[in-house]
Formats: C-alpha cells, sequence, structure tokens
C-alpha cells in the first residue's frame, strides 16, 4: 500500500470520525487494475478507498446528486476535479461550503488494459489541485501543456471538404449513449435539451445529421466553459476525438478575447458569459 493511500484513509477516518463530513466521494477498487467512484459512509470502511495509477475518473459531479447535503461532502481532487469544483460552483450547480476538498497532487493515470498513460493525462495542464482543505502528499512539478492547440491547428491546415469529411465519418459512428454529457463537468443542466420531447427540438434519430447537431450543441454550450479535463473523449465507447472540437472553440476564444483557461478561479467569469466595450466584432 502506497504512502498516500495510506494518509488518503487516515485522512477520511478521521473526517468522518469527527463528524466534519457525511460521506468521502473517492476511488475504489473495480476489477482487475480498474477503480471506480466510491463513496464512503463510515469510518470502519475507508479502507475501500484507493490511491494508485488507476484512478481515472473525475468525480466532481458526483456532487450534483445531493445539492444540500445535511454535512460536508469529502471529495477528493486531484488538478482536474479541482477546476470541476471551480466549474460546478460558477454554474450554481455546487456550493464550496458543503464541500470538504481532499487534494491529491496527481502525475498522470494509466490505462488499466494497456498499462500505458491514457491521453487526459499526457495533455493536463495542472498536477496539482487548485484549492483543497487538506493535502495529501507533496505537490508535484507542473509540467504543463505547451502542444495545447496542436490538434486543431492540424484541423484547420485541411479544407472544408476534408474537415467536413473527417467529422462526417466521426459521427457516423456516434451511437448517442450520451456518455459525454453525463461525464462532463461544464454540461450541469438539471434537465439536458436533448431529453426533451418538444416539437422542433433535438431529433432522437440516430443518423450523421442529427449526430451532428447534437455534438456541435454540446460542444458550443460548453464552448470557453470546458475545463479539459478530457473525460468525454475518455469515456466515448466508439472514440470520436472530441477535444478536437472542444479545444478549437477554446483556441478561437482565446484568440478573440485573450488567454483564458475554465475552472482556474471561480472570480474570473468565462469570456463568453462577459461584454466588454473592446470586445471582438468582426462576426456583425
Amino acid at each position: 500500500m502506497s504512502d498516500m493511500q495510506a494518509k488518503l484513509r487516515e485522512t477520511a477516518k478521521k473526517l468522518l470520525e469527527s463528524g466534519e463530513v457525511g460521506y468521502i466521494i473517492g476511488w475504489g477498487k473495480g476489477r482487475t487494475n480498474k477503480t471506480s467512484p466510491v463513496f464512503v459512509k463510515e469510518p470502519a470502511k475507508v479502507d475501500e478507498l484507493v490511491w494508485n495509477e488507476y484512478c481515472l475518473n473525475t468525480l466532481a459531479k458526483y456532487t450534483m446528486d445531493n445539492m444540500y447535503p445535511e454535512k460536508k461532502i469529502g471529495l477528493c481532487v486531484r488538478g482536474c476535479d479541482s477546476r470541476a469544483v471551480n466549474r460546478l460552483i460558477q454554474d450554481n450547480q455546487l456550493k464550496r461550503e458543503n464541500v470538504y476538498l481532499i487534494g491529491l497532487p496527481c502525475e498522470g493515470k494509466k490505462d488499466p488494459v494497456t498499462g500505458e498513460m491514457v491521453k487526459k493525462c499526457i495533455e493536463c495542464m495542472h498536477h496539482n489541485p487548485l484549492e483543497a482543505d487538506v493535502m495529501v502528499g507533496e505537490p508535484v512539478q507542473e509540467k504543463g501543456y505547451p502542444d495545447r492547440f496542436k490538434d486543431v491547428e492540424a484541423m484547420e491546415a485541411l479544407s472544408a471538404d476534408e474537415r467536413y469529411e473527417f467529422w462526417a465519418k466521426q459521427y457516423d459512428k456516434c451511437i448517442r449513449c450520451y456518455a459525454c454529457r453525463n461525464v462532463c463537468p461544464a454540461c450541469n443542466c438539471r434537465e439536458c435539451y436533448v431529453d426533451q420531447y418538444r416539437v422542433g427540438w433535438q431529433g432522437k434519430q440516430n443518423n450523421r445529421a442529427e449526430n451532428q447537431v447534437y455534438g456541435l450543441t454540446r460542444a458550443y454550450h460548453i464552448g470557453d466553459r470546458c475545463i479539459e479535463c478530457g473525460e468525454c473523449e475518455r469515456v466515448c465507447p466508439v472514440g470520436l476525438p472530441l477535444m478536437k472540437l472542444n479545444r478549437k472553440l477554446l483556441k478561437d476564444a482565446n484568440e478573440l478575447f485573450g488567454e483564458y483557461e475554465a475552472g482556474m478561479n471561480t472570480e474570473v467569469k468565462p469570456p463568453l458569459g462577459t461584454y466588454k466595450l473592446d470586445d471582438h466584432e468582426e462576426y456583425m
């Protein structure tokens, strides 16, 4: 057992015994190397918590299932999870006073099947929690991700017909399982428009046109709010390169309104949620 895992369990036990938190959301051991979200409510069960190289899931969105907790929710957070918490706070889906953040520095996680570092961790820009009530372990060195928009620039170099053909083939594969929506901290509407049955709203058929409408609408919905955790792409069962699309919108927003990363600070509003007199207006 790693020192950090032991310290995590010790910290969790103290928080539960003191009554400071009602339960703790962390990672638990699944089949083989896999881990899955676990909810620990009793001090005697803190051994269910694990911290290893396969703790992939982003956990913050599970707080939405309990908006009015009797006690604080203990939440394990890495860099990506803490950005997700900030995103939910800015969207009024979570109150900071309702969560106790257990910070865990993270140098990246591995695919439980291949044993290789997963793409979202290779592209991670923030390995340490941005905010935590208690830290488990020492902060690690931040490496950044200098190639943040490399894939987008390669896509922009293609002709319009080539880009359309690429994305058309991608959305031919989409099965509309909505896993990307369900896992995304920025996709946090209480009722999603795709679940509406009103005439004229998103169609329910699984075909290229309606799949493209869903994909583009979701991408624009999270536009400047995407925290770049890469969970949407990781959980997609047909392997859609969704971060290419998300980062295209982020790149455009950066070029139009200045450098911005979502979920870094709850006090800094997303550029598309504000208006300034000196905003670019070439589209008008």
